[in-house]
């Protein structure tokens, strides 16, 4: 074997490694606390220069990517257990485990002081009660409770807060106008999951409420919660962030995604389930992009 081609197999773990690593930090949901985060600033009164809106997004992105590979750590063996999760770097045995601990204790060591730096000393705060109450309340709830899903709910919906709270430096009507829309969002969305993936769930020993309660009781919840999340989309047009323009186009949004989740009231089967799932993740995208247009 020549040199380079040495070391380019020696390149190979290197890259895998890397690849692993950054897994850990669960980068798809890292991509969307960066969007909800940035449209936070977005839609906050005040000025922000470019630099100081990069480092607050970056910093806030690191420390939820920190929380998910401490999330990965106290799950890893719920997560072998279950198909959707079982390839995942400390399941598979790619990574040592000591790695995500240490990059979850880490990265926010320095993230959240640098918040503190660009941003301020709420935004810093709202990052750490974020990564507390995600870490060492609704992980280990997940094995207990199904009010895991509301208090998980809280961190989720912080993102956006954060954004408004590093352009104005207050919490106020305003910024927990975006912070309702996102919590609510999360209730029929991840109940949907719990019904779809509720035998994986159930491997994983998690109480999700759709084994706890049963189909019927969850397809109430989302048709409820769907009726709640509509109501909270009128919200930042209520607290003067967007104009008449966005509330027409909530509307327009909210009523298709409402009469989806009532319609799943008449049967049952995981089918629906993933299909109301993905309409989720399609309405908080155009609701997000009504929200920036109508700034």
């Amino acid at each position: 074997m020549t040199a380079t081609a040495t070391a380019r197999a020696g390149l190979v773990p290197l890259v895998t490694q890397l690849k692993d690593i950054v897994l850990l930090s669960k980068p798809r949901l890292s991509t969307l606390v960066m969007v909800t985060c940035g449209g936070g600033m977005w839609l906050a009164p005040g000025p922000i220069t470019p630099a100081r809106a990069v480092l607050a997004v970056l910093a806030t992105a690191a420390v939820v990517g920190a929380a998910n590979a401490l999330n990965c750590y106290l799950e890893r063996d719920v997560d072998a257990r279950m198909r959707r999760t079982r390839d995942r770097p400390l399941p598979a045995g790619r990574l040592d485990p000591l790695v995500a601990v240490a990059m979850g204790l880490a990265v926010p060591s320095f993230a959240i002081p640098l918040l503190a730096l660009v941003a301020n000393r709420l935004t810093a705060v709202l990052a750490l009660a974020a990564l507390v109450i995600y870490v060492v309340i609704y992980t280990p709830m997940k094995q207990r409770s199904t009010l895991a899903l509301l208090v998980g709910a809280f961190p989720g919906a912080v993102p956006p807060l954060m954004g408004w709270t590093t352009v104005t430096g207050r919490v106020d009507a305003g910024g927990l106008s975006l912070f309702a829309v996102l919590f609510a969002w999360q209730l029929p969305h991840f109940l949907a999951v719990s019904l779809y993936l509720r035998e994986d769930y159930g491997r994983g020993g998690l109480r999700v409420f759709a084994l706890v309660h049963g189909e019927r009781r969850t397809r109430l919840a989302i048709a409820a919660s769907t009726a709640v999340l509509v109501a909270c989309s009128f919200l930042p047009y209520a607290a003067g962030v967007v104009g008449k323009g966005y509330a027409v186009t909530a509307g327009a949004l909210g009523l298709p995604l409402l009469a989806c989740g009532l319609y799943g009231l008449r049967g049952e089967g995981g089918r629906w389930a993933r299909t109301f799932f993905l309409c989720t993740l399609v309405y908080l995208t155009a609701l997000f992009a009504a929200l920036a247009l109508s700034r």
